[in-house]
């Protein structure tokens, strides 16, 4: 089973984006530091939480805001844990563009889930704090 969505232009001589690929020849490919690499892992880690506890209600994903475009970019579960793993194994980002017409109400921000599951760790360990 592949965890990243498959690139429908594998083996497309007219690949748009296939040019892109040797931009990054040129320059030195900087492997994450560690604490980066820790950041991206714990990432992986949160948002298996999120995914686990936000589903159920009907969230498909995380929206982030694009540091580049200004523009929210909306990322379903598989497709940033994919993302992320390939950060991970290359050091670099994917190339991405926003998705076709999304439905903000099925998106949450990192910040949200963030704190719905800070919000449920209270809840389920509350009372069992010795105060």
């Amino acid at each position: 089973m592949q965890d990243e969505p498959i690139d429908p232009f594998n083996g497309d001589p007219s690949d748009p984006a296939a040019g892109l690929e040797d931009l990054g020849d040129d320059a030195e490919d900087e492997p994450l530091t560690e604490a980066e690499r820790q950041d991206v892992l714990e990432d992986l880690s949160d948002l298996e939480i999120y995914q686990a506890l936000l589903s159920p209600t009907g969230i498909r994903g995380l929206v982030i805001e694009c540091e580049d475009c200004h523009e929210p970019h909306y990322f379903d579960w598989d497709l940033l844990r994919g993302n992320l793993r390939h950060l991970l194994s290359s050091g670099r980002p994917r190339v991405h563009e926003p998705a076709y017409d999304p439905d903000p109400d099925h998106y949450v921000t990192w910040e949200y889930a963030r704190g719905y599951a800070d919000g449920v760790h209270d809840t389920l360990t509350e009372g069992t704090d010795d105060e």
